[in-house]
C-alpha cells in the first residue's frame, strides 16, 4: 500500500512538474501510461512471487529515468504568438505601405484592428549583425500581418522558473489543459505591430510609438501590458516593435565604429527604434494616423530610450511630445541604461576575449545562442557621436531637445524587486546607499533613517533587515523616480509644459512596483482575470483617458469625448515651486512630492 501511494505522489509531483515547464499534453499522457504500466507490471510480478524490496526500487528508478527522458522530448514547441486567440479571424481591408501591400485582422469584439510582424528593418543577420539597421526589403502580394514578430535574442529563463514566478510573484498563474508553447527568439526581429480603430476612414489620428523596457536586455513588443486595442477604442493609433538588445544591440567596438559609414558603434538598439520610428513617420498615413501627430512613449529602458530619442539628431521632426514612465537619462550621472563610451569599448574588448574572437569577423560567425550567454555587461547606451551627440543633459542645457511637451512619472515602490537579494540593516544601511550617493549617503540617511518606512510585504523571498523599506525608498527615488524630477525640471526652464504623476495604487499583480502601472494606462487590465476589482477599472479608465487626450492635444485633460463622461480630476501643469504630482490610487488628488528633500541630495551627488 506504502509503495502504490509512493509511485501515486511521484506521478501526482511529475504532472505538476510537466504543467510549471509547460509540456505539451503528449508528456501528460505518456508520464500517466508509465505509472500505469508500473502498476500493472508489479500486479503481475507479485502474483508471480518475483516482486521484491530490490525489484521495487529498481522500477522506481527506471520509471525516474523514463520520467525524465519523457520530459526532455515533450519539452514546449516554439511558435510565434497569433495576434488574436480567437479561431478564424476576419481580415482586414489591404493597406499600402512603401515596401508592399498588409493586411491585418480584427480583435474579437471587431473594435481595433491589428497589423503583426510588419517589418520595418532588413534581418540584422550576417554582415548586418552590429550595423546600422536597412531599409526593409519589398514584397509582391499581400503580406499578411496576424502574427507576432519573434521576439529578439536574449537570455530567458527555464519555463518552470518563469511559473513559479508567476506563482510567488505576480500571483497570476493559470493552469492551462491545452498545449503551451516557448515564445519564438531570432536575430531576424525587427518588426512592428499597428492597432488601429476598425473600419477607420476619418481625420487622422494621432499616434501613440511605444518602446517597451527590460533593461535594454530582455522584452518583447507583444507584452500583453503593451498592447494597443484599448487606445484604439479611443481613436488613438498606438504602434510598438521589437529592436536588438543586450549584446547584439548594445556593444561597442572600435572595429565596428571604423566600418560604419557614420563612424557608429554601441547604439544599435537605439538606431534601431529610430529606425522604426523612421517608418512610422512615413507610412502611419495609410493607416489613417497623422505623422504629423506623433507622441514617443515608453516604460523603464523605454522611457530612457524615449529620452534619448528626445535629445538624439536624427530624430528631429518625427515626433512631437513623449510620455516617459520609470526612467530617464538627463541626469548628469544616469544610475542605468547609460555608459561612458571608453566604458563601452572596454566592455567590447572583454566579448572578443570572452568568446575567444581575434576580430569582429571572427565574432560574427559566433551563433546567437551563445552570444547571449555573455557575463559582459551590454545593456546601456553611450554617446557614439551619431546617434547620441552628447550627454543628454547638455542638450536639455541647450533647449535643443525635441519633445515639445512631457507626461511623466513613476511608481511608490519601484525599487523593491531589484534589491529582493539585498538584506539591509540599522549597520550596513549607510554603506549600501554610498553605492548611489558616495560621500553624501549619511546626509541621506539622516533624512531616511534606517527603520522610517516600512519594508514591503509583497516579495515572500524578500530578505530580512530592519533598514530594507527606507533603502527601497532611497533606491526607488535614486534609480528611477529622480531621473524625472530632472527631466520636469528642464521642460519647466525651457517653458513647455509638462504633467508629473505618481501611481500607488496596489493590487494582486504588480502592485504599484516598477511597470505596475502599466496595465492600467494602456487599458491591459482584463488579459489579467482576477488580478484587478472594480475600483482598478475605474483608475484604469481615468488614466486611459489621461494617456490619450495627451497623445491628441498634449493637454492630459482635453481632447476626448470621454473625459466628459467620466469623472476626470483636474491634472495641473508641474512646476518646480510647489513640486506636485498627480496620485494615482483609489482616489485621485494632488500629493507633494515625497522625494522633495532626497532629490535636493542627490543633486549634491549629481553636481559634485
Amino acid at each position: 500500500m506504502a509503495y502504490s501511494i509512493l509511485i501515486v505522489i511521484i506521478t501526482i509531483l511529475y504532472i505538476l512538474l510537466l504543467e510549471l515547464s509547460k509540456n505539451t499534453l503528449l508528456g501528460w499522457a505518456v508520464g500517466i501510461i508509465l505509472a500505469a504500466a508500473l502498476f500493472c507490471i508489479r500486479m503481475f510480478m507479485k502474483k508471480s512471487g518475483k516482486w521484491d524490496v530490490r525489484t521495487a526500487i529498481g522500477a522506481v528508478v527506471i520509471l525516474l529515468m523514463l520520467f525524465a527522458v519523457n520530459y526532455k522530448l515533450t519539452s514546449p514547441p516554439v511558435k510565434r504568438i497569433s495576434a488574436v486567440t480567437y479561431k478564424n479571424p476576419e481580415q482586414t481591408a489591404v493597406i499600402h505601405v512603401a515596401q508592399g501591400d498588409i493586411s491585418g485582422v480584427y480583435n474579437e469584439d471587431h473594435s481595433a484592428e491589428i497589423f503583426a510582424g510588419v517589418p520595418y528593418a532588413k534581418p540584422p543577420v550576417g554582415d548586418l549583425r552590429w550595423k546600422e539597421p536597412q531599409d526593409p526589403d519589398s514584397w509582391a502580394g499581400v503580406r499578411i500581418c496576424d502574427t507576432y514578430g519573434p521576439m529578439a535574442m536574449q537570455p530567458r529563463s527555464s519555463e518552470l522558473y518563469s511559473s513559479l514566478s508567476q506563482i510567488l510573484g505576480t500571483n497570476d498563474y493559470r493552469f492551462s489543459l491545452t498545449d503551451q508553447y516557448r515564445d519564438a527568439m531570432s536575430e531576424d526581429c525587427l518588426y512592428l505591430n499597428v492597432f488601429r480603430p476598425a473600419d477607420y476612414s476619418g481625420e487622422p489620428l494621432p499616434v501613440v510609438f511605444f518602446i517597451h523596457g527590460g533593461s535594454l536586455t530582455t522584452g518583447q513588443s507583444y507584452y500583453t501590458e503593451y498592447r494597443g486595442e484599448s487606445f484604439a477604442k479611443k481613436d488613438v493609433i498606438l504602434v510598438n516593435f521589437a529592436y536588438r538588445l543586450g549584446i547584439l544591440g548594445y556593444m561597442a567596438n572600435d572595429e565596428l565604429a571604423a566600418e560604419s559609414v557614420n563612424h557608429t558603434t554601441g547604439d544599435y538598439g537605439l538606431l534601431d527604434q529610430i529606425k522604426a520610428l523612421e517608418w512610422v513617420h512615413e507610412n502611419i498615413g495609410a493607416f489613417g494616423g497623422d505623422p504629423d501627430n506623433i507622441t514617443i512613449a515608453g516604460e523603464s529602458a523605454g522611457s530612457s530610450s524615449v529620452q534619448a530619442l528626445c535629445v538624439s539628431p536624427l530624430t528631429k521632426g518625427l515626433f512631437v511630445r513623449a510620455i516617459a514612465e520609470s526612467s530617464g537619462i538627463a541626469a548628469k550621472k544616469p544610475y542605468h541604461t547609460f555608459r561612458d563610451m571608453s566604458e563601452a569599448l572596454v566592455t567590447g574588448d572583454e566579448i572578443l576575449k570572452e568568446f575567444g574572437a581575434k576580430n569582429v569577423a571572427e565574432l560574427r560567425k559566433i551563433d546567437a545562442e551563445k552570444l547571449i550567454t555573455t557575463k559582459t555587461q551590454n545593456s546601456d547606451m553611450c554617446v557614439d557621436g551619431y546617434a547620441i551627440a552628447e550627454q543628454p543633459y547638455l542638450t536639455y542645457e541647450k533647449g535643443e531637445n525635441h519633445e515639445q511637451a512631457l507626461l511623466n512619472g513613476s511608481n511608490l515602490k519601484e525599487a523593491d524587486a531589484f534589491l529582493l537579494s539585498t538584506k539591509a540593516t540599522s549597520e550596513n544601511y549607510e554603506e549600501i546607499l554610498m553605492d548611489i550617493l558616495g560621500d553624501y549617503a549619511g546626509e541621506a540617511a539622516e533624512l531616511i533613517p534606517p527603520g522610517a518606512v516600512e519594508r514591503d510585504k509583497y516579495f515572500i523571498i524578500d530578505p530580512k533587515g530592519d533598514a530594507k523599506g527606507s533603502l527601497n525608498f532611497i533606491y526607488s527615488d535614486a534609480w528611477f523616480s529622480y531621473s524625472h524630477n530632472v527631466w520636469s525640471r528642464y521642460m519647466e526652464a525651457q517653458g513647455r509644459d509638462v504633467y508629473q504623476y505618481f501611481f500607488t495604487k496596489t493590487n494582486p499583480y504588480l502592485s504599484n512596483n516598477h511597470a505596475g502601472e502599466m496595465p492600467y494606462a494602456y487599458g491591459n487590465l482584463f488579459y489579467h482575470p482576477g488580478m484587478y476589482n472594480d475600483s482598478d477599472y475605474e483608475l484604469s479608465e481615468i488614466m486611459q483617458t489621461y494617456w490619450t487626450n495627451f497623445a491628441k492635444t498634449g493637454d492630459p485633460n482635453k481632447g476626448s469625448d470621454s473625459s466628459e463622461t467620466i469623472n476626470i480630476p483636474e491634472w495641473p501643469k508641474w512646476n518646480s515651486e510647489e513640486d506636485k504630482l498627480l496620485e494615482f490610487n483609489d482616489e485621485i488628488k494632488l500629493i507633494d512630492n515625497p522625494y522633495h528633500e532626497l532629490n535636493k541630495i542627490i543633486d549634491k551627488y549629481q553636481n559634485e
